[in-house]
This record gives C-alpha cells, structure tokens and sequence, in this order.
C-alpha cells in the first residue's frame, strides 16, 4: 500500500510542477502578445498545491515575474515551507521514503 501512495504523490508532483511550469510559460508568452492573462493568484494557487519547484524553474527559465517582488520572494518562501513540510513529515515517521 505504501508503494502505491508513494508513486501517486510522485505522479502528482510531477504533474502539478510541470503545469505550474507551462502556466509561466504561457503567462509569459500571453504578456508579450498582450493577450488576457492568467491571473497571479493562480499561479500562486499552482505552487502552494505543490509546484513551487515548476513554480520557480518557470520564472527563470521564461524570465517572467523576476522583477516581481511577491514572486522573487514569495516562491522560494513557498519552496522552503514545503521542504520543511516535508522535513517534519519524515522527521515524524507520517511519510517514509
């Protein structure tokens, strides 16, 4: 049964990382076009569910949002809060890896 919900929440992560990922993408690209966006809090929605890592990797690769304050800081913050999450989580023996 661990096997199982390990491989899930891995699926999950990566899932949630890579679409956090293409919504900086496409954010960035729909900027350029001057094109309706996708609002901020979606994007911060994206890496609070867990695609902080897709999160961050899409603002530096597009270049987009790096001169954002919230995003500068508000990404790696959400980064840091899931390690620790995380950190406690094993530290606990809830989630074992």
């Amino acid at each position: 049964m661990t096997g199982r919900v390990t491989a899930a929440a891995l699926v999950y992560l990566v899932m949630i990382n890579a679409a956090a990922f293409a919504a900086m993408g496409a954010d960035k690209s729909k900027a350029r076009r001057r094109a309706w966006r996708i609002p901020e809090k979606t994007l911060f929605l994206l890496s609070l569910l867990g695609g902080s890592v897709g999160s961050l990797a899409g603002m530096y690769t597009f270049r987009h949002k790096t001169r954002h304050l919230k995003f500068v800081l508000g990404m790696p913050l959400i980064l840091i809060l899931h390690l620790a999450a995380a950190g406690v989580l094993l530290y606990m023996n809830i989630i074992k890896i």
